[in-house]
């Protein structure tokens, strides 16, 4: 009788609502439940999955961080200037998150936004495609014998590797890939512009880097990603730029003395 009276009395402390808002209670100290829920979110805000191992390894921890700041506190090391300042560097870290995060949740990034993002993009980067060769030299004399060479019927992509000063088009015969014009410095992209397909510059061509020789293979209207396809980085860099104006405004309000 007495075994069943404690049984019930056990299963009434269980079902309790102390022990459903707490997750144990260590040397009389509740650890509430909300902490497990504040940990597991830091957890996934990291990308790992919250499994039932995981969720006991959190439950664990939190247990073991009550008993290990009862131990601080009864050694008074919460009462040391070292503590209380990164205390509050710690608070005031959280209190700052906790700003950006409800100022992006208040201001967030449109569909039109996106959009007109995306135009201003494609404005930029539209235009024509230049799949293009060169050889570059040091010397202008060095660059026009090897341009007598091509005329002679030397081939344009066996020079490049030979005498290419560029060691990433040159191993490849001086294949420069697609690319826009304006991906290049002024000089070459001027003289590049100015080609047909299958054309090569007639003299060499000097930049900051040393002298030119370059043939257009293809040319072809740009090939620009899909909004669709971008529209995460877009959302993303609009958020960090609407977050960095935030920042600005509240440091040029502030008076500093």
């Amino acid at each position: 009788m007495k075994k069943q009276m404690l049984s019930a009395a056990l299963v009434a402390l269980l079902a309790s609502p102390v022990l459903a808002q707490n997750l144990a209670v260590v040397n009389g100290k509740p650890v509430p439940s909300s902490r497990v829920k504040a940990l597991q979110q830091q957890v996934e805000a990291s990308g790992r999955p919250v499994t039932p191992d995981v969720l006991d390894q959190i439950k664990q921890e939190l247990i073991a961080r009550e008993i290990f700041m009862q131990e601080a506190r009864k050694r008074g090391l919460d009462a040391s200037d070292d503590y209380k300042n990164q205390l509050e560097l710690a608070r005031q870290t959280i209190l700052i998150r906790q700003l950006f995060a409800d100022f992006q949740k208040n201001n967030p990034v449109t569909d039109a936004d996106i959009k007109a993002e995306y135009d201003k993009f494609a404005a930029a980067n539209g235009g024509k495609e230049y799949r293009a060769r060169h050889i570059l030299v040091e010397k202008e004399d060095e660059a026009k014998a090897l341009i007598a060479e091509i005329k002679k019927g030397a081939k344009f992509e066996d020079l490049a590797k030979k005498a290419s000063k560029d060691p990433g088009s040159g191993a490849n015969g001086g294949d420069l890939d697609w690319a826009a014009a304006g991906s290049y410095v002024p000089e070459f992209s001027g003289a590049m512009t100015k080609l047909e397909k299958g054309q090569m510059t007639e003299t060499p061509v000097k930049s900051q880097f040393g002298f030119h020789i370059i043939r257009v293979d293809d040319v072809r209207d740009a090939q620009l990603p899909k909004l669709e396809e971008v529209k995460p980085q877009i959302s993303q860099q609009l958020q960090q730029q609407k977050l960095a104006k935030f920042q600005e405004d509240l440091r040029a309000k502030a008076k500093i003395q």
